[in-house]
């Protein structure tokens, strides 16, 4: 499956939230409770993949998979030694170029 944009990628992460939801034989109801997130919202995302990141968050917190959103928008590697030990001192580029 190839991905084309936003909405298909929100759209595949509603349908993957599902089929761990019911694996784990919860109900829409149970994880949204779980989630601390209304049950209203979690249904329009599982049906539309429209939601918050917030909700997103909390939804994969009750599913015990919120430490996979850690491995997002990590800093490309260091292209020299000279950049990795400026990274290291603390001193990040503090606006674009462009």
């Amino acid at each position: 499956m190839t991905l084309t944009g936003p909405t298909d990628m929100a759209e595949s992460l509603a349908r993957r939230v599902k089929v761990l939801r019911l694996h784990r034989g919860w109900t829409q109801n149970t994880l949204a409770e779980r989630s601390g997130v209304t049950n209203a919202s979690y249904r329009r995302f599982e049906t539309t993949g429209k939601a918050s990141l917030e909700l997103v968050l909390k939804v994969a917190h009750a599913l015990a998979r919120l430490e996979e959103f850690g491995q997002l928008f990590q800093p490309p590697p260091a292209r020299s030694i000279e950049e990795l030990e400026r990274r290291s001192a603390g001193h990040a580029a503090k606006r674009g170029r462009i």
